[in-house]
C-alpha cells in the first residue's frame, strides 16, 4: 500500500453469496470501514444488488481488511450452487 493510500482504504473481503471470494478497495466513510454495503452484479445478464454486512476486521501488512457476509433476505432474489462455492 503506498503512503497517499494509507489510512484511507481498505480491503473488502466477501465471504459468501453469489461475490464469494471477491476482494475490493473501498474508501473509508469518517475514518472506519462501512458495516454495510451494496454490489450490484450482472447474474444470467441481469443487474441484481447484493446486501453484505461487515463481520469482522484484521490488518494483514498494515493494510485493513473486512470480510462481509452475504445478507440473502434483503437482496435480489437469485438461485446460485451453493456446492459451486466449496
Amino acid at each position: 500500500m503506498s503512503a497517499d493510500t494509507a489510512g484511507t482504504d481498505y480491503v473488502a473481503e466477501f465471504i459468501d453469496g453469489p461475490l464469494e471470494g471477491d476482494f475490493e478497495h473501498r474508501a473509508l466513510v469518517g475514518g472506519k470501514p462501512e458495516s454495510r454495503v451494496g454490489m450490484m452484479a450482472a447474474v444470467d445478464g441481469l443487474e441484481s444488488l447484493f446486501w453484505y454486512d461487515a463481520v469482522d476486521q484484521r490488518e494483514v501488512n498494515g493494510q485493513l481488511r473486512v470480510r462481509f457476509r452475504f445478507d440473502a433476505d434483503d437482496s435480489d432474489p437469485v438461485e446460485f450452487d451453493k456446492d459451486d462455492n466449496d
